[in-house]
């Protein structure tokens, strides 16, 4: 629709995996297939503020996630399984987070949001807990029969939702790092599922979207 459409942001040269938003600073994060991270002011359609990995030194960016606990922070993960923490502003990379098995592809990162804690989703059906202070593993577990996609906390940094291409939502106690529930939602389409979940910010619903080009809000 015209009347909303604002512009749009150019710079990256192939398919953009990940978005973030950060009122805060009225910034957005993308990640990008080309290889690059970029910072961009949301209010004006100019060139991005900032690029991180340009030389592709940490591989491919799979997904970015502000971290809560310090606004100035981002984390991104990597195809090669590395997952770091930047600076924004400064473009200085922090910290490096701990990874045992580092060849196998992170498909996405969130950080808590109330703890300094970053979590990541792994091709080979784990799900892992990094402490953002000192980069080291916290919890690995297997969490899922097949790749997993997605992850969402909820807004309390109570529990932990997961989805995965074995067509499966599970939903995790993260003091426990326990199972409390699981059920399926997609279909599977060319061998993929899930591919995202999220919390509504407010209310008791949670969503998911499939590779059967279905989106579904549970109660």
């Amino acid at each position: 629709d015209p009347s909303v459409l604002r512009g749009a942001f150019v710079g990256h040269t192939d398919a953009v995996w990940g978005l973030v938003y950060s009122a805060a600073h009225q910034r957005l994060l993308s990640c990008s297939a080309d290889g690059t991270i970029r910072l961009w002011k949301a209010t004006e359609i100019a060139p991005a503020l900032n690029i991180f990995n340009d030389n592709q030194e940490m591989g491919i960016p799979s997904s970015v996630d502000l971290v809560s606990s310090d606004p100035s922070l981002m984390v991104a993960s990597f195809n090669s399984g590395h997952t770091s923490i930047f600076n924004m502003e400064t473009r200085q990379r922090i910290l490096t987070l701990e990874s045992i098995s580092s060849s196998c592809q992170i498909n996405r990162v969130i950080s808590h949001p109330t703890l300094p804690i970053s979590i990541t989703a792994h091709e080979d059906r784990h799900i892992k807990f990094y402490d953002n202070n000192t980069g080291k593993l916290i919890h690995s577990m297997v969490a899922h029969l097949d790749a997993v996609t997605s992850l969402a906390v909820d807004p309390n940094g109570l529990y932990l939702m997961s989805g995965s291409h074995d067509c499966s939502i599970r939903l995790w106690n993260l003091e426990s790092k326990t199972c409390i529930q699981e059920f399926t939602a997609h279909r599977k389409k060319f061998d993929e599922s899930i591919h995202d979940v999220a919390f509504h910010p407010s209310k008791c619903y949670i969503a998911s979207a499939g590779a059967d080009a279905l989106a579904k809000v549970f109660v």
